[in-house]
């Protein structure tokens, strides 16, 4: 009786982790594709102050890539607790 209940707590774990980890990879590969390279990115589509000249980064820009990096860190998170619980 435990070792089921047990394996019925792991795999709603699991589930979650899952859905968490889709919803984190959706929302990375958003962020990612939101950020400036090399020909503006975020500045360029809004039309900010950075697309007309080599001004450096707004504050908008910033954050992004602030956000961006606490998001690969979770998508980091998920992808070794899956692989913890999937093993």
């Amino acid at each position: 009786m435990v070792r089921k209940a047990n394996l019925l707590f792991m795999d709603t774990i699991t589930a979650i982790l899952i859905t968490v980890h889709i919803i984190i990879s959706i929302a990375l590969i958003a962020l990612v594709l939101l950020n400036s390279g090399k020909g503006g990115g975020l500045s360029d589509m809004l039309g900010g102050p950075g697309s007309s000249g080599n001004i450096g980064q707004t504050l908008a820009e910033r954050n992004l890539g602030r956000i961006t990096a606490v998001v690969a860190l979770l998508f980091a998170a998920t992808t070794l607790s899956l692989f913890w619980f999937l093993d």
